[in-house]
């Protein structure tokens, strides 16, 4: 709630504001938590999401500052978000046999992809791994999950996880260093994000900037929602191994140059 909005209301106490403005993002929660819910096991309750993200948008409430000229929507958006995304970190509702699998999937691609020269297709990716085609896509199936919210690698310099897609940074963070770090992320996002097989490019499209359900967009392309999700466990899974590579590059490179240097030059490290 801006100044503005709660000095046309001098009649409502703060409470009741706060309670308006709560019942107005309501169905925002419910959006980002059914989004997100719909990428996870049926096992996963939805109420727990939803629960999680008005925690989220309460915290939104109580933090939200006017003076920084930002939409209370965005803010709450990203909060909320953020919410559901750490309950179920929380839960670790993920067997460890799945995330065996992811791991061995980008280990895969990531050899496939300096071998072949190019995306290895689904068949290629099946064979390397041992499998058929179909339980290749029912791998993909049972993994979908596991990539919400994240495009996180690891940092070959601490072994601490960097998440790609955190990109809102607080007032600290607005210096030169962070937004030329910030611009870096988001060159090599865009640029692996290109070299995806055009499906995948336009299920990321559909997803996530016109904000479709898993469902719309299978509409969209004629297939089922099954597929949909397969493809984009896929592409999201390709895009964590050329991350990968790339910031693999970026540590042989920095470990090129001399030590003076190298003490003043970051790994995508985050304070």
């Amino acid at each position: 709630m801006t100044p503005a909005v709660a000095y046309e209301l001098p009649h409502q106490t703060a409470g009741e504001i706060s309670d308006q403005l709560l019942l107005e993002q309501l169905p925002q929660v419910k959006y980002i938590a059914r989004r997100i819910h719909e990428r996870l096991p049926q096992h996963v309750p939805f109420e727990d999401l939803l629960h999680a993200g008005i925690v989220g948008l309460i915290d939104a409430m109580q933090k939200f500052d006017p003076d920084k000229k930002v939409r209370f929507s965005s803010y709450a958006k990203f909060r909320i978000r953020g919410a559901i995304l750490d309950s179920l970190r929380d839960m670790d509702w993920s067997p460890r046999d799945l995330r065996r699998k992811a791991r061995h999937l980008e280990t895969t691609l990531q050899k496939l992809q300096t071998a072949l020269g190019h995306s290895a297709t689904e068949p290629e990716l099946a064979q390397a791994m041992g499998m058929t085609l179909e339980e290749f896509q029912h791998m993909l199936d049972e993994i979908r999950g596991l990539e919400v919210g994240s495009l996180q690698i690891r940092s070959l310099e601490d072994g601490r996880e960097t998440d790609l897609s955190e990109t809102i940074a607080s007032p600290a963070e607005h210096d030169p260093l962070f937004a030329c770090i910030e611009g870096e992320r988001r060159q090599m996002l865009a640029d692996a994000i290109a070299e995806l097989p055009a499906r995948e490019q336009q299920v990321l499209a559909l997803y996530y900037q016109e904000e479709l359900t898993m469902k719309e967009v299978g509409d969209v392309l004629g297939v089922g929602e099954s597929r949909v999700s397969q493809i984009h466990s896929m592409a999201v899974a390709r895009l964590r191994a050329r991350l990968q590579i790339r910031q693999q590059g970026r540590v042989a490179a920095l470990h090129a140059l001399p030590q003076k240097t190298r003490q003043h030059v970051g790994v995508w490290k985050r304070s």
